[in-house]
């Protein structure tokens, strides 16, 4: 089971609070370090503001060696297809060949508002098409041009430059809808992720995914299955429930919707996900000031992972393995 630390910093995080938690989540062996794309605060002052997600990530490329860097998800409203596509080529170049691209509708109208940015109503087919130029600019050959005419956006002979290192570079697509996102992430992805879904459904979209690979010709397994879920963990009780108040939320309701209570629920919630078809897991990180929580979960719940499951989806990236801490 591979597990990737996931951050929320519209809620109130500096650059540099994200650059200690990636740079610990580098240290504790972590597969990877992905931000949200917001501009926005869902709560509270949001202070000191908003940072842009593909400029943090250019930033943190240069200031880690291993770790994936990735968006779950970048929104299609924010940026032309073309530019997000330089974008994350220039990062995965930065990098070394370590960026990932999570795509997704957005669906913030007020963050929208807030910063002028249009919003229409109906932006499915807007994911459809950029999916389609980002990974056709990636994919054409150096010394072509690529050329797109479609109903949102138009490309006229472009030099499709610059390119990624990886090849392809991998592709999120993530949404529990029943029948459009399976769809989009047999044609594009490298990877489906199934964001907070309901714990009973996950199984079952799954399936609807394997479903569409088929019905495209594609093999299942060729993707890899994911899921995003809260995690607050700690090795008492009374621990557990002062890290659920840092963040807002109560015990029980983290028990019953997230990866959270002690060590051992935590290993038997994540040893359940994976009988669901989970494998890998973006644990939503809130609170970014409590390192602990991430040396806790490195020393004291990940190595019973490699114990208990299997070796992780052949892409090419190793287990956590992490040694308890002195």
């Amino acid at each position: 089971m591979q597990l990737r630390i996931f951050t929320e910093p519209q809620m109130g995080a500096s650059y540099d609070d994200l650059l200690a938690v990636a740079q610990a989540t580098e240290r504790l062996g972590f597969d990877a370090f992905f931000r949200s794309d917001h501009y926005l605060t869902m709560g509270g002052d949001g202070l000191p503001g908003p940072t842009d997600a593909w400029t943090s990530l250019a930033g943190l490329a240069r200031e880690t060696s291993r770790i994936k860097l990735g968006t779950l998800v970048s929104s299609v409203t924010y940026r032309y297809p073309g530019i997000l596509a330089i974008q994350v080529a220039q990062v995965d170049q930065m990098s070394g060949g370590r960026a990932e691209l999570g795509l997704g509708t957005g669906w913030f109208k007020a963050e929208h508002e807030a910063y002028g940015i249009p919003f229409p109503e109906k932006r499915f087919d807007l994911l459809e098409e950029q999916l389609a130029i980002v990974t056709g600019l990636w994919s054409t050959p150096v010394g072509e041009t690529y050329s797109f005419d479609g109903t949102h956006y138009q490309l006229t002979d472009s030099p499709a430059l610059p390119k990624p290192v990886q090849s392809p570079l991998p592709v999120i697509v993530g949404g529990n809808g029943p029948s459009r996102t399976p769809k989009l992430a047999a044609r594009f992805a490298a990877e489906y992720n199934q964001a907070f879904p309901e714990l009973a459904n996950i199984a079952r979209q799954f399936g609807r995914v394997r479903a569409a690979c088929e019905a495209v010709g594609r093999e299942p397994d060729s993707l890899v299955y994911s899921a995003a879920l809260v995690i607050a963990t700690g090795s008492t009780e009374a621990k557990f429930g002062r890290r659920a108040a840092a963040i807002g939320r109560e015990p029980a309701e983290l028990r019953e919707h997230g990866i959270s209570g002690t060590a051992a629920e935590v290993i038997d919630r994540i040893g359940w996900l994976r009988e669901q078809g989970v494998e890998r897991l973006y644990l939503q990180v809130l609170d970014l000031t409590d390192l602990e929580h991430l040396d806790f979960i490195a020393s004291e719940i990940a190595p019973h992972l490699d114990a208990a499951l299997p070796a992780a989806h052949a892409s090419g990236t190793a287990h956590i393995v992490a040694a308890p801490l002195q």
